[in-house]
């Protein structure tokens, strides 16, 4: 209550929650209550060409400036929103998992808008990518659970009810970010809003969490009876589905209607980038077909594989030798230079570790993606005389997983060192920072690290997320955890005799 007046005491003006999806058969609007969708979750279902990524926008559009958005679009069909009402897009191809994961972090700590374009990757990666992007959103710190409209389009392809062509890993990750979504989402602010062409195909345990349901036309018997079934119709009444105009859905749920309602979705103001093919007049080539078909191909746009160069003349030939023998004298000249200059070389090190050390020392670089953090790395070499190409990406990521760890110059000369980062090479690049930061306190002796430096070093601020790599860690046989008579956590590696000090996990 907000005093105003002599004394009076008035409400603050409440937000009108009610949007317009189109029209019912009446003529009338057919409205959706945002307030209750995003407690009670929605699921549409439509075949191919039946309108349901038109409804997705409709949706989209009409709640863009009442409530944050987030889109998992596996076809790049939502990025045009961007223009209009300011989305972020997020080019799936063009970032990391780890990055992924940083990102639905913050995409809630700033209340952005965030289109996930994963077109154009595998199935796999799109799996493996999207749950990353769920996870960090659904893993934020409780301060940022602001309400967020999550869209899955193509939901069967992240939540399938059968295993497919892709790998378990991947299927078992994109599945559980969406079993949370759907389940627990509700409580951190998160409404699921997925979509699937057919619902025979998308997991029974997902589905089943929606309250609301828009359906769209259907032709298999299996999808038409589970449609009637979630409707609450008579099995004889599913034959309905299937003449439903393009555009046309059945409403229900406490967001649209107690009863089964025909709406027919109303325009969008944005247009999707993949907008089925326009029938148009055929015009037969009037060039004879068999010159434009089988045409010989010339020879710079064959694949290099099926390139055949013409073989030298001896005069060419005596030409390519002598400068063979010239590149050679120049190798062996280079390597001579560079025995003489070892020590140049070790300098050239040292100063590119002491920018890394620099870099680390800005508390936002935990966060930061490693393509953000090399390009920075780079310009910092170009100012300090080191040249445009210091370090190579691969080389790069090591070295910053060591500067991550946090070692010391003395211990980083150590042989338990060097073996520490020999085990290290062989686990994945986001987790080798970690691995090292683990490891230098075991070797140091020092209190084994809480799980919030251990996420920080990982890059994100989810300390469940830490606990799950010291789980991964402790399966792959490479540490064990303990607790001491106090509570306190010991982790000592496997075979090396490294071991730390307690320490709380939640400190």
């Amino acid at each position: 209550m907000v005093a105003q007046g002599w004394g009076k005491a008035v409400s603050p003006p409440v937000m009108n929650s009610m949007i317009t999806m189109g029209e019912v058969p009446g003529g009338g609007p057919a409205q959706m209550d945002l307030g209750e969708l995003l407690a009670t979750r929605l699921l549409v279902q439509g075949n191919s060409g039946s309108g349901k990524s038109h409804l997705l926008r409709r949706l989209l559009e009409q709640s863009a400036r009442m409530v944050q958005q987030a889109i998992i679009d596996p076809e790049g069909d939502f990025v045009s929103l961007a223009e209009k009402f300011g989305h972020l897009v997020i080019d799936g191809a063009d970032h990391s998992e780890m990055a992924l994961h940083a990102a639905g972090e913050r995409m809630r700590m700033h209340r952005a808008s965030v289109v996930l374009n994963l077109e154009g990757l595998d199935a796999d990666q799109q799996m493996r990518w999207a749950a990353a992007f769920l996870g960090g959103m659904f893993e934020v710190p409780r301060q940022h659970w602001y309400p967020v409209l999550v869209v899955v389009d193509e939901a069967q392809l992240f939540a399938p009810a059968a295993a497919g062509e892709v790998s378990d890993e991947a299927r078992r990750a994109s599945l559980g970010a969406m079993t949370n979504l759907m389940c627990r989402g509700r409580k951190r602010g998160l409404a699921g809003i997925i979509a699937t062409q057919r619902l025979a195909k998308l997991a029974k345990n997902v589905a089943a969490e929606a309250s609301n349901f828009l359906m769209g036309r259907t032709f298999l018997d299996i999808d038409m009876a589970r449609a009637a079934d979630l409707l609450g119709m008579e099995r004889r009444q599913a034959e309905a589905f299937r003449d439903l105009a393009r555009g046309t859905f059945v409403a229900l749920g406490p967001a649209l209607s107690r009863r089964p309602l025909s709406v027919r979705i109303g325009s969008v103001e944005t247009e999707s980038r993949s907008a089925g093919p326009v029938l148009a007049p055929f015009e037969p080539p009037t060039a004879p077909v068999h010159e434009l078909i089988l045409a010989p191909v010339p020879v710079h746009d064959l694949p290099a594989r099926q390139r055949k160069a013409p073989a030298p003349s001896a005069p060419d030939l005596l030409t390519q030798l002598a400068a063979h023998g010239e590149a050679q004298a120049s190798v062996q000249a280079e390597q001579e230079q560079e025995e003489d200059t070892a020590e140049t070389q070790a300098e050239r090190e040292a100063r590119m570790t002491a920018v890394l050390r620099d870099m680390m020392e800005d508390e936002e670089s935990s966060f930061r993606p490693v393509p953000v953090l090399y390009q920075d790395f780079l310009v910092r070499c170009r100012i300090a005389g080191l040249g445009r190409n210091a370090l190579d990406l691969r080389r790069f990521n090591r070295a910053l997983a060591t500067a991550r760890s946090g070692v010391s110059e003395d211990t980083s000369s150590s042989t338990q060192w060097q073996e520490a980062e020999s085990r290290a090479s062989s686990l994945p690049e986001d987790l080798q920072a970690v691995f090292l930061f683990l490891a230098r306190a075991a070797i140091e002796r020092t209190p084994c690290p809480s799980d919030a430096q251990i996420a920080k070093v990982y890059g994100t601020v989810s300390t469940g997320r830490a606990r799950r790599l010291l789980a991964w860690l402790e399966d792959q046989n490479l540490l064990v955890l303990r607790a001491d008579g106090m509570g306190r956590r010991v982790l000592t590696f496997i075979g090396t005799g490294w071991e730390t000090l307690p320490g709380m996990a939640d400190s």
